[in-house]
């Protein structure tokens, strides 16, 4: 048990009135099949006017749950104690009227995904729309006017040409935009922004959080920030209290916190960053994939007749070779092609232009040839979790491609999932369980292991660390290099966050809009990047570490 001592108590508030959330000893549990489990233990904090509170700590430590607690968001099956003061009014055993008073009008929400938040099948204007006639009785033409105001605010471009878009027609950036334009709907006081930019590109999260700086500075916002990523949490926090199984073990002034850290889990996730290069590449080692001047173009077509009138060029022309024991980091923003170029070699999309695999030109091939390739090409995904069977055991999902593939059957079988599981840091004694009951760190060595298990000779590893914690991500990326190292592994490592590509990468291949802009020896690109892109990339996602 982590005890609340002197570093984790300090919360002298400023005097009541500068106080806009006050929290006192907040204890939560849920109740689960006759028992409580408990979620948040004893955590105490406030939030000043104008002053932003980050929360941070690992995936189960607590912080999304407290944030919820403020305005009783958890469902019927959590209880909560202790005290929520907002404004000086209880939150904790506050009526629905008073809740539904402040939800969204006084306290506003910022979201991690905001495709799970905005509903698909309504417009921007109306969905923008609903939160204003609840809240300010503003309809019509009044309504209007307010959302575009709102969505030029928040930088959407044109916004009285978006009204009428879906949330698909949007951007992941746009989207979250979008999310941030509805919190300030109703001019709140307090803005809980819960992961708000995790699943952005490094450019679109330097925007995001420059923008909820600039709107925290223009509207007098108070904000609590959660996050797992400390070196954003740098970039826009006052204080920070970080969070480790449910309670606070250390709290304090940002800068003190990053240059002085006390606890020894702080001190932890400081230094959580995939660090060091990857190691050197053979000599004479096998070329294991090279494609020139490979092209994705996709047909534009219109009217009844489908008719062709161009094309989106989703690749257009990539070059390049990966031997064994080596890694290309394919970066770029989302849309740039780093998927669509990965897919193309693996021959999952049609594509134009030689694609070699160990020698031989594949890019002719028929599905019966390219069968016999496939053990040799895997792929691991971003999100675990959507690409494992929640039907299937552990054993059955690492054992699956063996079965496709007609490889050994019965015990001997079952022995080489052990084996795997061991080798990418599994118990093997979990095998009978199924996803849902592991980590996303422990999903994500399943599908590994998964790819592993057919000793493959070229692996497409697909933001394989994005939706992990700091630390795990770490620990993901020592796994990758060991496995690299011992089988010699050609890896294409597609990825937006370009510390854990310079973590593993030998080669980097820089995308914008399906045009390769840049790429070279790694060192080369990270110390002296030549195009203006580049160097916008690398200034997003290193301006937290400088």
């Amino acid at each position: 048990m982590i005890l609340q001592d002197d570093m984790a108590a300090p919360d002298t508030a400023a005097s009541a009135g500068d106080v806009v959330l006050s929290v006192r000893d907040l204890t939560i549990g849920f109740r689960q099949e006759g028992e409580v489990i408990p979620a948040v233990k004893g955590v105490s904090f406030h939030i000043n006017r104008g002053e932003t509170v980050a929360l941070v700590g690992e995936s189960g430590s607590g912080k999304s749950v407290t944030a919820l607690s403020t305005v009783r968001l958890l469902g019927d099956s959590a209880e909560i104690d202790g005290s929520i003061l907002y404004e000086g009014q209880q939150m904790v055993g506050a009526s629905e009227r008073l809740l539904r008073k402040i939800r969204g009008n006084d306290i506003s929400f910022v979201f991690q995904e905001p495709m799970t938040s905005l509903n698909p099948l309504h417009t921007l204007e109306k969905q923008l729309s609903e939160s204003l006639a609840l809240h300010q009785g503003l309809t019509g033409e009044a309504a209007r006017k307010r959302i575009i105001q709102l969505l030029n605010r928040v930088g959407i471009r044109n916004p009285e040409s978006r009204l009428a878009d879906y949330p698909h027609q949007l951007s992941g950036g746009q989207r979250q935009r979008v999310m941030i334009a509805m919190a300030l709907a109703n001019g709140p006081d307090l803005l809980i922004a819960d992961e708000p930019t995790t699943a952005l590109d490094v450019t679109i999260q330097a925007q995001i959080l420059e923008l909820l700086a600039e709107l925290k500075e223009d509207e007098g916002l108070s904000m609590l920030f959660i996050s797992h990523d400390l070196g954003i949490v740098r970039r826009i926090a006052d204080r920070v209290c970080v969070m480790k199984d449910g309670q606070i073990v250390e709290q304090g002034p940002t800068e003190q916190i990053f240059s002085d850290p006390r606890h020894e889990y702080t001190r932890m996730l400081l230094a959580a960053e995939p660090r060091g290069e990857a190691d050197p590449v053979a000599e004479g080692a096998e070329v294991m994939v090279e494609t020139r001047d490979l092209k994705v173009w996709f047909p534009v077509q219109r009217g009844l007749m489908r008719k062709t009138v161009g094309h989106v060029k989703a690749v257009n022309g990539a070059t390049l070779t990966v031997r064994a024991g080596e890694t290309l980091g394919i970066v770029g923003e989302s849309g740039s092609g780093k998927t669509t170029l990965a897919l193309a070699i693996m021959r999952l999309i049609e594509s134009n232009g030689p694609i070699l695999f160990m020698g031989q030109d594949i890019s002719s091939w028929g599905g019966r040839q390219l069968r016999r390739l496939r053990r040799d090409m895997q792929i691991v995904f971003q999100d675990p979790y959507g690409s494992l069977s929640p039907r299937m055991t552990v054993e059955q999902i690492i054992a699956e491609g063996l079965s496709v593939h007609g490889l050994r059957e019965g015990v001997d079988r079952r022995q080489m999932v052990a084996d795997i599981m061991v080798e990418v840091g599994l118990k093997p004694e979990t095998m009978n369980r199924y996803p849902h009951e592991f980590s996303g760190g422990q999903r994500q060595r399943i599908a590994i292991a998964r790819a592993m298990i057919l000793r493959p000779r070229v692996v497409v590893l697909d933001e394989p660390t994005s939706a992990l914690d700091m630390t795990v991500q770490v620990q993901i990326v020592q796994l990758l290099r060991g496995l690299q190292k011992k089988y010699g592994l050609a890896f294409l490592f597609i990825s937006h966050d370009l510390r854990v590509v310079r973590a593993m990468s030998h080669q980097i291949m820089v995308m914008r809009a399906g045009e390769v802009v840049e790429q070279g020896r790694a060192a080369e690109i990270f110390n002296a990047p030549q195009s203006d892109y580049t160097r916008d990339l690398l200034k997003a996602a290193f301006l937290d570490r400088s």
